[in-house]
């Protein structure tokens, strides 16, 4: 089955289409994450305050502990898109230390607010192993020729 020049080029030009189309809509996506993690930030140091004025240190630091876990969950996305770039692909490593910090984020707050208590504390950190293994077994096998980096 023969392929005509005209189809090749036609494919080529989708693809860089396609290839155009994904950059845009990450970097806008990468945008978006910065512009929400400064002011993520910026609220975090305003509200900061909060933390003397309320009437016992548990409420006063339970909004703290909740905005700076979710920045650390929101750095670990950013740090993804931009590993897009420099990789042209999304890297298993990098996916897994964002679930690790989401469910660590998760854990922590179902901890502080006595949700999680007994034996859900066990079930949570054998999940938390779990995705640390996963990162190891990524690092251990990475895809293609890249460079092993510590991290």
């Amino acid at each position: 089955m023969a392929v005509n020049f005209s189809t090749m080029i036609t494919q080529q030009r989708i693809l860089e289409v396609f290839k155009i189309t994904t950059r845009i809509i990450f970097n806008l996506a990468l945008v978006a994450l910065l512009v929400g993690l400064l002011v993520s930030v910026g609220r975090t140091l305003l509200e900061l305050g909060l933390a003397f004025t309320q009437p016992t240190v548990r409420l006063g630091l339970k909004d703290l502990v909740t905005n700076i876990l979710s920045l650390v969950v929101v750095l670990e996305l950013v740090r993804a898109f931009v590993d897009y770039f420099e990789f042209d692909r999304i890297r298993a490593e990098i996916l897994v230390e964002v679930a690790v910090a989401f469910v660590l984020r998760e854990m922590m707050l179902g901890l502080f607010a006595g949700e999680i208590k007994g034996l859900d504390v066990l079930v949570w950190s054998l999940g938390i192993l779990a995705l640390i293994g996963a990162r190891a077994l990524a690092l251990a096998f990475p895809y293609g020729k890249e460079k092993k980096h510590a991290g």
